[in-house]
């Protein structure tokens, strides 16, 4: 008899601490292990260390990883935080490089290059959410 392995996700909500980008990562490696995803483990990590570094340095509140599954082989990095505004180089038609030798500025490019796709969900309602943004990479084995 076939199984199934059903689509999951995790999310890890982090404090807005210094360690928490690091200890971000830590989860994203053990959750790739657990599901026997070793392999997507090196995109993973530089993609949710893009972002939630991004989200550490450009916000002051908390904020979330969120990791989910799918499709076989496939993954989605999620970072969530209070801020709703749109960071530069991550809309599509604004990914402007940095100037040379900028000493900043290339953490979204990185995650435009590394990604199958990237997206911005801007949570404005803070009925159902916390409101800020949620910004995603998705990719699989392919690349």
């Amino acid at each position: 008899m076939a199984t199934v392995t059903p689509p999951w996700s995790y999310t890890l909500h982090l404090p807005h601490d210094p360690h928490a980008p690091g200890i971000g990562r830590a989860t994203l490696r053990a959750v790739l292990a657990a599901h026997g995803h070793a392999e997507l483990t090196p995109t993973a990590e530089l993609l949710a260390s893009e972002l939630l570094t991004n989200a550490h340095r450009h916000t002051t509140g908390p904020y979330a990883l969120r990791l989910r599954a799918m499709e076989p082989g496939r993954l989605r990095v999620a970072v969530w935080d209070t801020d709703p505004r749109v960071p530069p180089g991550f809309r599509a038609g604004d990914a402007v490089p940095p100037p040379c030798g900028a000493e900043s500025g290339r953490g979204l490019h990185l995650v435009r290059a590394c990604a199958d796709s990237v997206g911005v969900s801007v949570l404005r309602e803070w009925g159902a959410s916390k409101g800020g943004k949620l910004l995603w990479a998705e990719w699989g084995r392919s690349r």
